[in-house]
């Protein structure tokens, strides 16, 4: 099962993410998670792209495939993985369906969850987590018991600081620009999936392990 999921800020690619790793028992492989994994173990891809971030500039796609392609040819991922995070441009995906070709697999489902922009906002400025142990509430919809301070550990909870109102807006419009024709391309492949995201959770999480199990 090859999957990647898509999905604006907010849209719950976290929760939904967590739910396909259990079900299907398949990598999660986020490129940010990459990026530190090859830095933190000074890998020479990890070099190369510190090299670029230390200087403030986006990391080459060239640089980006070949981490993304050394992380797939991991033998954890010989009987599938989930993609988050990349490919974001159809030059990417361009290049991902390359590699893929080149280890003789291809993409079995592309998963996009769709939410309203102004409930993206709301789940967005709404999210509070703790400063301690990391754990996500929301003002309305998973509030903590105690108020300002985590269930789990009593630790402080707080807003980031990119969760305002207006940077969710100006990060939803930049994700939207840059993922339309990434979803156009997959669409015209036959293999995107698109998820009505303001369901209940467990809904969401339902129907995309339906539409996954189809293809595993």
């Amino acid at each position: 099962m090859r999957t990647i999921l898509l999905g604006p800020p907010g849209a719950g690619k976290g929760t939904q993410a967590a739910v396909i790793v259990n079900e299907f028992h398949v990598p999660h492989i986020s490129t940010g998670d990459i990026f530190r994994n090859n830095i933190k173990q000074g890998t020479e891809l990890g070099k190369k792209a510190k090299d670029y971030m230390d200087q403030g500039l986006l990391v080459p796609d060239e640089l980006v495939v070949a981490i993304v392609e050394d992380r797939l040819k991991q033998e954890d991922c010989e009987k599938g993985f989930l993609l988050d995070g990349f490919p974001r441009t159809v030059p990417q995906a361009e290049a991902l369906d390359d590699v893929l070709k080149n280890m003789g697999i291809s993409l079995d489902k592309v998963i996009n969850i769709e939410v309203n922009k102004d409930n993206l906002i709301k789940r967005v400025v709404g999210r509070r987590i703790c400063k301690d142990c990391g754990a996500t509430y929301h003002i309305d919809f998973n509030p903590s018991v105690k108020g300002e301070l985590c269930d789990q550990c009593e630790g402080q909870l707080y807003q980031r600081p990119d969760d305002t109102e207006e940077t969710v807006s100006k990060r939803i419009e930049v994700y939207s620009k840059e993922t339309q024709p990434l979803i156009q391309y997959y669409q015209k492949r036959g293999i995107l999936a698109v998820i009505e995201g303001e369901q209940d959770i467990e809904d969401v999480s339902q129907e995309i392990v339906r539409i996954l199990r189809g293809v595993s």
